[in-house]
């Protein structure tokens, strides 16, 4: 928690002095603004908000539209997600449009101080202890809106100031939707790939694929087109770290979950969780290895493109159970796929949707590292 007895944020924008003053919301907001909805709007639900960007709306007709439409936009408005504030789902709308219309999930908040330095000292996580301490509820915290208006928050005496922290955070923000939008581009394109280099159901020859080979493919079980298929059964500790003396990896359902003296696996691995809601989630490592038994692995010499034929299949379809899903190496070994003949069309597919796969995870690494920044950001230039 936050020292409130403090008067200026740790990070601040040069010429700025004065002390930071105390308000609560409603003496800086107008809360839920009465209006009169058009006869058609875009309606924009809990759904259509994640993190501070609309990903989604849809149009409906007054006369049909859910009870919960209700809240007009103008521009300008923060809408604070009322339900499970601590997803931070919250919006700034900025458009010009006329016939917006947002749940009444959404605390609809019309400032009178600039709205984006409202918006992201909503986000920031002092913040959002205070109204999940306001909230009822466990499993589906919520906050009225009388509530979020009494709680108290810090704001700079002057306006520039305000517009100074509120553009940053927002030109923060387009940065990292940017790179969400290429990160989902990328998504979507190796999906398209995947779809069309690889055969249709009984089809024999893929829609695309690199130029001189055509021969047709082969239908082949999976289990004589590996090295091996099975079920990890090696013995550990866990949480032990990689040091001299423990350099070998132990492979789990997701990822390397430990370290050991000796190894029990050598190889190259498409890697599954065996049981639970990872089943069919896969990744692939390389090396000598423990692994656990709760892990199915493919133990292939061609690993990228086993790889890339087992993401195009969608594992996850062949789990069974509800609780808990689980997927069978016996199942894996008699599962009958479309493979080329060639094995040089094989390593171009795998070395293709490897560099796909390279190309997504530094997207999202530098994603993930662009949230770190502005999180740590929120922390030290708000109080």
């Amino acid at each position: 928690m936050k020292d409130e007895r403090k008067s200026a944020p740790v990070l601040r924008f040069n010429g700025f002095f004065d002390a930071w003053e105390l308000r609560k919301l409603s003496q800086v907001a107008e809360f839920n603004p009465k209006s009169i909805l058009p006869a058609e709007f875009e309606y924009v639900d809990l759904e259509s908000v994640v993190g501070t960007t609309m990903i989604s709306h849809r149009t409906e007709k007054k006369a049909n539209a859910p009870s919960r439409a209700q809240r007009l936009a103008k521009k300008g408005d923060v809408f604070y997600q009322t339900v499970r504030p601590y997803q931070k789902n919250n919006y700034l709308f900025d458009l010009t449009h006329d016939n917006y219309v947002f749940s009444t999930g959404y605390a609809q908040i019309r400032p009178n101080i600039y709205s984006y330095f409202l918006l992201n000292c909503m986000q920031e996580d002092n913040f959002v202890k205070k109204v999940l301490d306001r909230s009822t509820g466990t499993s589906y915290p919520s906050i009225n809106s009388n509530d979020l208006a009494d709680i108290e928050i810090k704001v700079p005496k002057k306006s520039e100031e305000q517009q100074k922290i509120g553009q940053f955070f927002k030109q923060l923000d387009n940065t990292i939707a940017l790179h969400q939008r290429k990160l989902d581009t990328l998504k979507q394109m190796k999906k398209g790939f995947l779809q069309q280099m690889f055969p249709e159901n009984e089809e024999k020859v893929p829609k695309v694929r690199f130029a001189d080979f055509e021969e047709e493919w082969a239908m082949c079980k999976l289990g004589a087109s590996v090295e091996s298929i099975g079920t990890g059964s090696s013995s550990f500790s866990s949480g032990v770290l990689k040091s001299g003396t423990t350099p070998y990896e132990v492979l789990g359902s997701t990822s390397v979950i430990s370290y050991d003296n000796d190894f029990d696996y050598s190889g190259d691995f498409v890697l599954t969780a065996r049981v639970g809601a990872n089943a069919g989630k896969l990744y692939k490592h390389s090396g000598d290895v423990k692994i656990s038994d709760n892990t199915v692995y493919i133990q292939s010499s061609e690993l990228d493109f086993i790889f890339s034929l087992l993401d195009r299949s969608d594992l996850k379809r062949l789990s069974f159970g509800t609780g808990q899903p689980l997927i069978k190496a016996s199942e894996l070994k008699n599962l009958i796929l479309a493979f080329p003949t060639n094995r040089k069309e094989k390593a171009k597919i795998g070395k293709l949707f490897s560099k796909f796969d390279d190309t997504i995870a530094l997207h999202q690494q530098r994603l993930e590292q662009l949230k770190t920044l502005k999180k740590g950001y929120l922390q030290n230039m708000f109080i």
